[in-house]
């Protein structure tokens, strides 16, 4: 049995703490939300954000953040990407020498580029970072339906260790070393996904959708392994796997923005519709910003911050994008003479 602290309550956060204690382990589930908490005591439910997946009477709440990570084996990272870096600063002073945390918010900081593991690396040096990532909705795994996941990190041991913790007949996860790529396609799908949910708004079909899900996987390998990544990475369960389910399901956000946004929506009435922190939206200036310092082309991506931040139209996008400069699919192409 092993003692991991969850930092986030939030939907994901909730539905890990409920996989960890049906296998044997023992929670402590912290937010600096104090009605958070005191629901979460009250109810053993989050109301909000996993409504129906009940939570065992020993699992503890709490609001002190000594107490949930104080002699924790692990540490599950799980706020939004917009508040890593914050709550990796507050973590600082608590967090004990090689403790382990394992980020699972999907995003990347729009002014540094930075990973979110970076950020945490930066922030809580005597930590082990490690990741966990991969097509998993919170709704379904606060739920137990099978789900398949992959964990990374520097060190094939914390790797290991962390599979067995996490490991059980209805989750199953793999171990990889793409720490970099892991990040990268959670993180830069959010955005393709918001370009699917466009499309649908649009009112357009599967071909549409086919596409996006195919070039957007494209330009994501492009820029992962531009920086390093390994491209088998993208074709994995954290890049393709990951983009299938965030363009198809319902329980994603960036989707649900997107359909909005596709249906005459401002960026900022999708947001505030979808009533949860839609990654992909701060995902997707980083995006450029990687695309810019690389030097690789994201088409997709691009226009999905024209219409985000620039008011362009979602279907005006979708011209632009048809009507590109004719390319060839495969770079290496070999003719017959």
């Amino acid at each position: 049995m092993a003692k991991v602290g969850i930092i986030g309550a939030g939907s994901w956060g909730i539905a890990l703490a409920v996989l960890l204690h049906k296998n044997g382990h023992e929670i402590t589930v912290w937010s600096k939300i104090e009605q958070e908490i005191a629901m979460l005591k009250a109810e053993h439910e989050h109301k909000d954000k996993l409504p129906g997946v009940k939570l065992p009477e020993d699992m503890v709440f709490t609001t002190d953040l000594q107490e949930a990570v104080a002699g924790r084996d692990l540490l599950v990272l799980a706020v939004p990407s917009a508040f890593t870096r914050s709550t990796a600063k507050l973590l600082k002073s608590v967090v004990e020498q090689d403790q382990i945390i394992v980020n699972v918010a999907k995003g990347i900081e729009e002014n540094t580029l930075m990973t979110l593991s970076q950020i945490i690396e930066e922030e809580v040096p005597q930590a082990v970072v490690a990741v966990l990532s991969g097509p998993s909705h919170a709704e379904e795994v606060g739920r137990g339906i099978p789900t398949t996941i992959v964990v990374g990190a520097k060190k094939k041991a914390t790797a290991e260790y962390l599979q067995n913790i996490f490991m059980n007949d209805v989750f199953r996860v793999y171990t990889s070393s793409d720490v970099l790529g892991i990040e990268l396609g959670g993180s830069l799908k959010n955005v393709v996904a918001l370009a699917a949910g466009m499309a649908d708004g649009l009112g357009y079909g599967d071909n549409t959708k086919a596409a996006l899900i195919t070039r957007g996987i494209t330009e994501i390998a492009r820029v992962g392994v531009a920086m390093g990544a390994k491209f088998e990475t993208f074709c994995g369960l954290t890049g393709i796997g990951d983009l299938i389910v965030t363009c198809a399901s319902m329980h994603s956000r960036n989707r649900r923005a997107g359909i909005l946004i596709g249906q005459g929506k401002s960026m900022e009435e999708a947001m505030d519709e979808v009533k949860m922190v839609v990654e992909g939206v701060y995902s997707a200036k980083a995006a450029m910003g990687l695309a810019e310092k690389y030097q690789v082309q994201l088409p997709i991506i691009e226009q999905v911050n024209q219409i985000l931040f620039e008011g362009k139209a979602a279907d005006e996008a979708v011209k632009d994008l048809m009507l590109r400069d004719k390319k060839i699919e495969i770079s290496d192409a070999q003719w017959e003479e």
